[in-house]
C-alpha cells in the first residue's frame, strides 16, 4: 500500500522548516497535488487541508475482500422464513361457521366483492346465485378455496361427516343456490304423485283408468319404457301423476320419479305379490323421504290374494292400516275401475296432511322429467314446475342446455299455454341442446346469462370427464405393468333413443354389462347416448372404431344416415323393447369372448376319458353328442366358455378300427394335430369352413 501526503500551505504544520513530512511517505514535487480551486500561488479554498490518497494494489484488494468476507456471519433465516409463511397462512385462513351463508356474507368473509363471488360461482362452479341467496357449507368452502383461502370452522376443525350431510342438496350438485320463500307468499298447490312398482303389475293401466285413456295398448311389449307426467282432477282438485318404468334397466328413472314426488303409489299385483322392482321402489321412497300409498291391483282375478300381498309388504316394514300401521292402502282393479275413487281420496287426504304449498309469483324452478327431439319443434323438455311460474319469453338454463321459452304445451300434446305454475307438468319448446333427465331448470335474468352459465357447466363436465378418463387410464396402465390384469376387449356402440331418459337408461344398462373368463373380459363402451333420430354425425362417430354398432331405440334413421351406413358397412339395429336390445348385445359379447371359427357347425363330442398311447400321444376317449365328427375335419376344443385350440382331427378310432366318421351317440377315440392336453369334460366341436 502506498501513502501520499500533501500540505496545501508551506510552513503551516512546521513553521520555518518547510512542509511537514510523514515518515515513509513519498516526497511530492512542487506543484503536484494541488486541490480544486487553487490559484497559481497555491492558495485557494483548500488552504491548510491535508489530503491522503491510498493506492491499493492487486494483493491489497484481495486481502481487503478476504477480510471483509471474514467479518460477515451467515444469519440463520429459516426461523424468519417459517414465521413469514405462518403469517401468510394466517392472512389466508378464513373461519366459516359451518352453516349456510348468503353470497354477500361469504364475500365479506373472504374479502372479495359479491360481484366477484357471483362470477366465480357461474364460471368456475356452474352455479347460478344472487347476492341474497344462500349457499350450503360445501359450496361456501369451494368458493373460499377457489379464491386461495384456507378454510377452518369455528373450532379450527372440519368435520367430514357434517360436510357430507349437504352433498345431495349442495349447490355444486344442483347448479343453483336455493333460497326459501317467505311463508306469507306461499299458497296451496296440487300434489305430485309418482306411480311405481314391478313391471307388468298394472301401473300404466291404473293411470289409463284414471285418465280414461289407452296408453298401454300403444307401448311396445306392453311395458312402460319412458317416464311421463299427467294431470287429472278429482272432485275439482288437480292431481299431478308421474308414471315410471318398472323394468330393472330403468332404475335411474324410478329414482328421479321418487325424488320429484310428494308421495308414491306403490302398485302391487294381487296375483303376483312383492317382486324385485317392488322392493327397489320401496327403497327409492325411503331414500327420497316421501310417504307410500299401497294400491293392490288386479283384485278381479280368480288367483288374487290381497292378504298375502299385505303380509309380504310387512316383511319390508311397510305396514298398512289393515295391519295396524300408518300406510294408506286401497284394493283396486284398474281393468274394471274398482275403488279408484277411494284411492284418489286417500291421495288428497295425504296431501292435506303434508300441507303442500309453493310461491307462484317468483321466477320458475322445475325439474326436467324427459327430453326429446321432435320434428318442427326441436328439443322439447317435459318439465315439472316446482316453484314460481314460467312464461313464454322467459330465458332459462337446464343443466348444460339453455334457451328461451317459445311455447308451452300441455301433457295432452295439443293444448298451448301462456304460463304454467307450481306442480304443473309442461312441455317446454325453445331449448338449445338436449338437457339430461333430472336436470334442474331455472329461469335466468337474461338469455346471455343463461348461455354463459350453460357453457360454464359444459366446460366443467368435460373437465370432470377428462379427469375421470385419465384416472381410469392410469389404473389400466398400472394393472398391465403389474401383470395382474386380464386382456380387456371392448364392444363400441352408439345409442339413440326417442327420449333422453331412455337413452340414458339403455346406455347405463349396457355399460354395466361384463363377461369374463380366465384370460379376458369383455365390456361395452358407449360412444354416444342421445335423444333423436340416427344422423350422419352418428354414423361418422361409429365409423372411427371398427365393429361399432348403432342401436336405435324407438327411433329411426334419416335417409342420409342410412346411405352413409350402407357405404361404410355400419350396422343399424332397431329395437322397441329394452331387454331385446340388452340380450342382443350380451350375445355379441359372448361371441367376442369366445369367437366361433368361420364355418358351419357339424357336430360335437364330449371327452369322457384321456388315454396315453405310446408313440401316438394322448387320445381323447369321447362320445359324439350330436351331428357327426369326420377324420381330417376342422375342430376346436372348448373348456367352459374358453376356446383352447383350433386344430384338425388326425386320427379317429371306433374301438380299435380306424374310421372316417363318427355319428351321434357313438363312442370314439380322437387324436388332434399338435394338441394333447385334454381333460375330462372338454368339448370338441367340428365345423366345415365355408368357401
Amino acid at each position: 500500500m502506498k501513502l501520499y501526503c500533501t500540505n496545501n500551505q508551506a510552513g503551516t504544520a512546521n513553521p520555518g522548516k518547510g512542509p511537514a513530512r510523514i515518515p515513509g511517505a513519498k516526497k511530492m514535487k512542487p506543484g503536484q497535488g494541488r486541490g480544486r480551486g487553487r490559484n497559481d500561488d497555491g492558495e485557494g479554498r483548500g488552504r491548510g487541508r491535508v489530503s491522503l490518497r491510498i493506492g491499493t494494489g492487486k494483493k491489497g484488494r484481495q486481502t481487503e475482500v478476504r477480510q471483509r468476507r471474514g467479518s460477515l456471519r451467515r444469519r440463520d433465516r429459516s426461523k424468519e422464513k417459517q414465521e413469514k409463511e405462518e403469517r401468510a397462512l394466517e392472512r389466508r385462513t378464513v373461519v366459516l361457521p359451518g352453516t349456510p351463508m348468503s353470497v354477500g356474507e361469504i364475500a365479506d368473509a373472504i374479502g372479495e366483492t359479491p360481484v366477484s363471488v357471483i362470477k366465480f360461482l357461474m364460471t368456475d362452479l356452474g352455479v347460478m346465485a344472487a347476492v341474497s341467496q344462500t349457499l350450503d357449507p360445501a359450496t361456501c368452502i369451494a368458493v373460499a378455496e377457489g379464491f386461495g383461502k384456507v378454510v377452518a370452522d369455528e373450532d379450527d376443525e372440519l368435520d367430514d361427516e357434517d360436510d357430507s350431510y349437504y352433498d345431495d342438496d349442495s349447490a355444486l350438485e344442483l347448479g343453483v343456490a336455493l333460497d326459501e320463500d317467505d311463508p306469507s307468499t306461499l299458497v296451496p298447490r296440487p300434489p305430485v304423485v309418482t306411480i311405481m312398482g314391478h313391471v307388468d303389475h298394472g301401473k300404466t293401466s291404473l293411470l289409463d283408468a284414471i285418465r280414461n285413456t289407452r296408453v298401454t295398448a300403444g307401448e311396445a311389449g306392453g311395458i312402460t319404457q319412458h317416464i311421463a307426467a299427467y294431470q287429472v282432477e278429482h272432485e275439482g282438485s288437480p292431481i299431478t301423476f308421474i308414471d315410471t318404468p318398472g323394468h330393472a334397466a330403468f332404475t335411474d328413472m324410478r329414482e328421479r320419479g321418487a325424488n320429484t314426488a310428494d308421495m308414491i303409489i306403490l302398485v302391487v299385483a294381487a296375483d303376483d305379490s312383492v317382486k324385485q322392482q317392488t322392493a327397489d321402489s320401496i327403497a327409492c321412497a325411503r331414500q327420497a323421504g316421501v310417504p307410500l300409498i299401497v294400491a293392490v291391483n288386479k283384485i278381479d282375478l280368480p288367483t288374487a290374494d290381497p292378504n298375502r300381498v299385505l303380509a309380504d309388504l310387512a316383511g319390508y316394514e311397510v305396514l298398512t292400516e289393515d295391519l295396524g300401521g300408518e300406510v294408506l292402502c286401497s284394493q283396486i282393479s284398474a281393468k274394471e275401475g274398482t275403488n279408484l275413487d277411494d284411492l284418489l281420496s286417500k291421495v288428497m287426504l295425504q296431501a292435506e296432511v303434508l300441507d303442500l304449498k309453493a310461491n307462484p309469483e317468483r321466477d320458475a324452478q322445475g325439474v326436467v322429467i324427459e327430453a326429446r327431439v321432435e320434428k318442427g319443434l326441436g328439443t322439447v323438455a317435459t318439465t315439472l314446475i316446482q316453484k314460481g311460474t314460467i312464461r313464454i319469453g322467459d330465458s332459462f338454463v337446464a343443466g348444460e342446455a339453455s334457451g328461451k321459452v317459445r311455447a308451452l304445451i300441455g301433457h295432452d300434446g295439443k293444448t298451448r299455454y301462456k304460463e304454467a305454475g307450481p306442480s304443473t307438468p309442461i312441455s317446454i319448446v325453445g331449448i338449445n341442446g338436449v338437457p339430461a333427465a333430472g336436470d334442474l331448470l331455472v329461469v335466468a335474468d337474461d338469455e346471455q346469462t343463461a348461455r354463459d352459465l350453460a357453457a360454464a357447466r359444459a366446460r366443467i363436465a368435460r373437465e370432470r370427464q377428462s379427469s375421470s378418463y385419465q384416472s381410469g387410464l392410469m389404473q389400466s396402465v398400472a394393472g398391465l405393468f403389474s401383470g395382474g390384469q386380464k386382456e380387456r376387449r371392448e364392444i363400441c356402440v352408439v345409442v339413440k333413443a326417442d327420449v333422453q331418459g331412455s337413452a340414458e337408461a339403455l346406455a347405463r344398462s349396457l355399460s354395466d354389462l361384463k363377461l369374463e373368463n380366465e384370460e379376458a373380459e369383455v365390456v361395452i363402451k358407449v360412444l354416444v347416448s342421445e335423444a333423436g333420430d340416427v344422423t350422419k354425425s352418428d354414423i361418422a362417430v361409429a365409423s372411427v372404431t371398427p365393429g361399432t354398432t348403432v342401436l336405435a331405440f324407438n327411433t329411426g334413421a334419416n335417409a342420409a344416415a342410412m346411405d352413409d351406413a350402407r357405404a361404410l358397412g355400419i350396422p343399424i339395429e332397431y329395437y322397441s323393447v329394452v331387454y331385446d336390445a340388452i340380450e342382443s348385445v350380451e350375445s355379441r359379447m359372448q361371441e367376442v369372448l369366445s369367437p366361433t371359427p368361420d364355418g358351419e357347425y357339424v357336430g360335437s363330442a364330449i371327452v369322457q376319458e384321456v388315454f396315453n398311447i405310446g408313440g401316438t400321444g394322448n387320445i381323447a376317449g369321447s362320445k359324439c353328442r350330436d351331428g357327426l365328427i369326420k377324420k381330417g375335419s376342422n375342430v376346436r376344443v372348448m373348456r367352459g366358455d374358453k376356446i383352447l385350440v383350433e386344430s384338425k382331427v388326425r386320427t379317429l378310432r371306433n374301438f380299435k378300427a380306424e374310421v372316417d366318421v363318427i355319428n351321434s351317440g357313438d363312442e370314439c377315440g380322437i387324436g388332434l394335430l399338435d394338441y394333447e392336453d385334454f381333460e375330462v369334460g372338454d368339448i370338441i366341436e367340428s365345423y366345415v369352413v365355408k368357401k
